[in-house]
This record gives structure tokens, sequence and C-alpha cells, in this order.
């Protein structure tokens, strides 16, 4: 019997309404709860290999983001990182967590959950967090102007510029747009074996509103709560140098290097998942 028994609901946040789903076991006191946020251009399913692993020892929960799936912005509503946390925050009070949240973000969803952890609404909900793919936009900001202050790191620095280029060509207009329509839409979906539809050229507001914009992301504060950084030393699109800095502002800081791709969470479930809970590291979980 598949143990995926899906529970769907609506929660509305200031900007948007989002489509939320859990998973796996009720939620109680003895029961951890974790929530998971996707990134681009996936919607909650990239998790669902992960989720069928989690969920005998569980109470999980995922949603689709404002660009993404089912959920839908409001009118008049963006794609700022401040509101995307806004929409994260109005899911973790929205869901039953007496325990409180464990936070997983990968991509976006990353980039979404350092900022969460970050916001003082999130103290006392947020119990970890642990981010796969995904960097803080400050860190990663200083991170790259510091590879080019020190000759030895330069490299570094361009290397991350190269596998940055596609946010650059995700500005231009309208050319995105039909490179996903009519080629990358079909070739994404090949491999992640799923149908994506409108998500990726929906998607494209998140980097048009936050990247080479005036907006700022969220100020950045001390991080108290403990931190697991996954990386994927294969991913094309960020380097796992990117971690050198976090000591300096994340007070539990703990780095584990992988041996996959930016799409690893989806390709091995269950090392993943031995990441996210020590016990299922050993056995047939």
């Amino acid at each position: 019997m598949d143990v995926l028994r899906e529970r769907h609901r609506m929660i509305r946040s200031e900007g948007a309404e989002l489509a939320v789903f859990e998973f796996g076991r009720d939620p109680g006191p003895d029961t951890p709860t974790m929530v998971l946020v996707h990134g681009y251009p996936d919607d909650h399913r990239v998790f669902l290999p992960v989720l069928r692993v989690l969920a005998p020892t569980h109470h999980l929960v995922t949603f689709d983001t404002r660009n993404a799936g089912r959920s839908r912005p409001l009118d008049g509503a963006g794609f700022t990182l401040a509101e995307l946390v806004d929409d994260v925050l109005a899911v973790l009070a929205g869901i039953d967590a007496p325990g409180g949240v464990r936070l997983v973000g990968h991509d976006w969803g990353s980039i979404q959950g350092w900022a969460v952890v970050q916001d003082e609404r999130s103290d006392g909900l947020v119990t970890d967090y642990t981010s796969i793919s995904g960097p803080d936009l400050r860190h990663f900001s200083r991170w790259l102007r510091s590879r080019f202050r020190q000759p030895g790191l330069v490299l570094q620095g361009v290397g991350q510029v190269l596998r940055s280029s596609y946010v650059g060509a995700f500005q231009l207009p309208v050319l995105p747009e039909l490179a996903w329509r009519y080629g990358l839409a079909r070739r994404y979906e090949l491999t992640a074996r799923r149908n994506v539809g409108a998500d990726p050229v929906r998607g494209l507001a998140l980097y048009r509103a936050n990247m080479f914009s005036d907006v700022r992301p969220p100020r950045r504060r001390p991080v108290a709560v403990p931190v697991h950084v996954i990386v994927p030393l294969k991913d094309p699109f960020l380097s796992p140098h990117l971690t050198d800095g976090l000591e300096d502002w994340v007070e539990d800081l703990t780095v584990t290097t992988v041996p996959g791709g930016h799409w690893w969470i989806a390709r091995e479930p269950r090392m993943f998942a031995g990441l996210l809970d020590p016990a299922l590291r050993t056995g047939d979980a």
C-alpha cells in the first residue's frame, strides 16, 4: 500500500493562495514535523521520492510556491523574496506542529529558507534548517565580491559567474519564455519524469523580481538554529565553495558534501532521507 496518503488544502497568505500537501503521520507531540520548500522549475512533487521514505515516521508538509503547481498569486502580488518568506510563514502558521518545524529547502526553496530563519517571526517555530543548492542571497553577493578581492580565489569567482550565467539570460524579454515553451520544458520533463506545464515560464518572475533589480533581500542576522547545508559536488549551478564564510554568522553549522548533481534530492531519496533523519541511515528505511 502506498504510504503517501495525501491531504490537500489551501492556505491563504497576504499575496497568494497556496496549495499545501500533508503526508505521513498525523501531527502530534511525539511526531516530528518537516516542511519542505521546492525550487525552480519544480513544484512540491520533486520531494515525493524522499517523502515516501520519511512518511512512516514523520508528519510531512510541502506546498507549491506562488509561481508553481496549483498555487496562484493574488491580484497585485509580486515575487520578491520578502513576499515568498511571508508565504512560508503563512504555511507554518496554518499547520499543526506541536513541537515546531524542521525546515528543508531546495534551490529557490533554500533561498527562501535562509531568509525565513533570519526573520524574527520564525523564532520558536523553526527548530532547524536544511539547505540544498540554494544560497542566502546576501551571503552569495558578499562571497562573490570577496573572491575578486583575493588573487588566489579569483578562479572560484569566475567559475561561479559562469555557473550563474543563466540568471542573466533569464532577464531577457521573450527569449527565455520561447526557450522553455519550445524545447527546454520537454527536456526537463524527460529528466524529471513529470509534467511541468507552464511553471518554468511562471517562475521566471523569481529571477526578474529579485536579481539585478532595486529590490534588496531581507536583512541578514545571525542564525541561532542548527543549520545543515548539503552540497551536491556535481551541481552545475553552484560552487561547492559557497559555504565558505557561513560559520561567521551561522552559530551551529554542519556541511555535508554528496556525490550528485542539482536534483540529487530526487535521484537519491534514501541517502537524502538519511541526512534528514540519522535514524534512517541504517537498515531498510
